[in-house]
């Protein structure tokens, strides 16, 4: 039977070396500094924030064009004319990268998008765990693996605290108000995916360590979390103690496998540097 390929944005904050491990092609979306525009993860997300500050100016994200996609989508079909295509997109509602896949997937078989709602890790958690379950089941159909992708996506929960307001309120997500508000009483926003948006939602107030520690619990609360795996993410810049007890309490809570990512250069520009998230899913 023919092979299932999947692909994703590099906006799913999968690495590369990760992302060819698994058998992912990943499609780069675009970050502009100033005047220059570069694909996702050319730079290092460190490199752009010094770009940034030296220019005096904030990063500006974009999606995939429509060519993006087809150049990808022609690799894959010149190395393996019989491969079935299976496109799992960053949220639709945040970005033009979905409509560009469908432009790009105009005209072809054996190919199926599908709009998972997440960013980031949520993303590369739904993208990481549809490609292991087609490891294990070879010979599912691609309608079958599209089904598969459909109930994790539905499953899976993902948040983060930004690590500076200040990305947030440009990138449209949070009030001028609130942002002098939640900076003078030292409150961190909780961002959620809500119908694919990135909301803020909840408050939490002190320091980034214990911030943490909250939004684990909070999180989990209430929750029945498949406890085989769990996605850590981290912006530059978190320092070193938050990330020690953020995975200790994650590992309380009972998650056996606990990897960390490093957001790419679309996420940091959103939620700047010291940003801190979690993806899990629920029970099936």
């Amino acid at each position: 039977m023919a092979r299932i390929i999947i692909t994703a944005e590099t906006g799913c904050d999968l690495p590369l070396d990760v992302a060819r491990e698994l058998g992912v092609e990943l499609v780069p979306m675009h970050v502009s500094i100033g005047e220059k525009t570069v694909d996702d993860g050319e730079i290092s997300a460190a490199e752009m924030l010094e770009e940034c500050r030296g220019l005096g100016v904030l990063p500006r994200t974009s999606g995939c064009t429509p060519r993006d996609f087809a150049k990808v989508f022609s690799r894959i079909r010149e190395r393996e004319p019989e491969a079935s295509i299976l496109h799992l997109a960053y949220s639709a509602v945040t970005t033009c990268s979905y409509e560009s896949a469908c432009v790009a997937a105009e005209g072809l078989d054996n190919i199926e998008l599908f709009d998972t709602e997440q960013v980031t890790i949520g993303q590369g958690f739904v993208v990481s765990g549809v490609a292991a379950w087609l490891r294990e089941h070879p010979e599912a159909r691609l309608s079958e693996a599209l089904s598969f992708a459909r109930d994790l996506a539905r499953r899976t929960k993902m948040s983060f605290i930004p690590g500076d307001l200040g990305y947030l309120r440009a990138g449209g997500r949070l009030s001028n108000a609130a942002f002098v508000g939640a900076t003078l009483l030292r409150i961190k926003p909780v961002v959620e995916i809500v119908d694919g948006r990135l909301v803020a939602t909840k408050k939490l107030r002190g320091k980034m360590d214990k911030a943490a520690i909250n939004l684990v619990d909070m999180m989990l609360a209430g929750e029945d979390p498949d406890y085989s795996r769990a996605f850590l993410v981290r912006a530059t810049g978190l320092p070193d103690p938050v990330q020690r007890v953020a995975e200790a309490r994650v590992r309380e809570h009972g998650f056996q496998e606990v990897t960390w990512y490093n957001t790419g250069n679309v996420i940091t520009a959103h939620g700047g540097p010291g940003a801190f998230g979690l993806a899990f899913a629920r029970k099936a």
